[in-house]
């Protein structure tokens, strides 16, 4: 029984663990120049939107990170711009027991996940009081994006793998 508690104990210090030390908004900017006057001219239809998500971060020491979800949301066109959101939502992570191999995956991919949810509402809530429905952002799939990041990244080296996002 004692040796039953010995190896779980053993089990849990060695297991993979990412906790977030700390979240915040980094830069977050809302603008609807005349959200009344561009809602009218769609006259009832959705205004063309525009969404895109991007990861970035850097190492702060060994375990340390900080990881940086940026998203940027436009509804309408130049001359009947609904709104314009840029949020960069970021967080410090720390990231124990993970293989040097396995380090980058788990901060690009579970970190960004992690923080989704609050950088989700934040657009919601921003959108929301700027006098436009709120925006709903649909799950991304980080896994997918961070692939896409890497073969980007791998043609723009010459085919050579790179360990940075």
């Amino acid at each position: 029984m004692a040796e039953d508690t010995n190896e779980a104990a053993g089990a849990a210090q060695t297991a993979p663990s990412i906790n977030i030390m700390g979240q915040f908004i980094k830069d977050l900017s809302f603008e609807s120049p005349n959200p009344a006057a561009a809602l009218q001219s769609y006259q009832g239809k959705a205004p063309p939107m525009n969404v895109s998500v991007n990861v970035g971060g850097k190492a702060l020491s060994d375990n340390d990170f900080e990881v940086d979800l940026s998203i940027e949301a436009k509804a309408g066109e130049d001359n009947a711009l609904v709104f314009n959101l840029e949020l960069v939502y970021s967080a410090v992570l720390r990231v124990d027991n993970v293989g040097p191999d396995q380090m980058h995956p788990v901060v690009f991919i579970e970190g960004p996940r992690m923080l989704f949810p609050f950088a989700r509402q934040i657009v919601a809530s921003v959108t929301g009081s700027g006098g436009v429905p709120p925006v709903l952002l649909q799950p991304i799939d980080f896994i997918g994006l961070y692939r896409q990041r890497m073969q980007e990244l791998a043609k723009e080296n010459g085919g050579a793998p790179t360990a940075t996002a």
